[in-house]
């Protein structure tokens, strides 16, 4: 199991920092790992689709549920992981909001031998995410 949190404060307001956490679709432009999305089923806040991810091109499928201006909960169902990714803000102060990421996975099958690995690689482009998300949010 792969479990890890990491947070950024962002110099903007929670509406600006939602605007961009929430397009689920413009993942990959600031989720590098992410290399395309399709989405299959939309139901309100529910979204149901296939990433594309660029671990050996692998396909999963997540159901992603918006909690709005408060979090973006996905749960990956089927792929070579599973678990979850839950993206929460929250306010701090009136021009700063708080971006928390909590990943909960699993890493399946052959690809478990190289867990330290991934959580290492997702872990930095976590990092990295928030980071290209701050920079819009500015």
């Amino acid at each position: 199991m792969v479990d890890f949190h990491i947070s950024k404060d962002i110099e903007a307001s929670q509406e600006k920092v939602w605007d961009i956490v929430s397009d689920v679709d413009r993942e990959p432009e600031f989720w590098y790992g992410t290399k395309s999305i399709k989405n299959i089923k939309k139901d309100g806040n529910v979204i149901e689709r296939e990433v594309v991810i660029s671990f050996r091109n692998s396909v999963c499928r997540e159901v992603v549920t918006l909690d709005p201006k408060k979090s973006v909960n996905i749960k990956i169902i089927d792929g070579p992981i599973k678990g979850t990714k839950n993206i929460m803000i929250n306010v701090i102060a009136d021009n700063k909001t708080r971006v928390n990421v909590q990943w909960d996975i699993k890493i399946k099958g052959f690809f478990g031998l190289f867990t330290g690995m991934i959580k290492k690689h997702i872990s930095e482009g976590t990092e990295d995410a928030l980071q290209r998300i701050s920079k819009a949010a500015a």
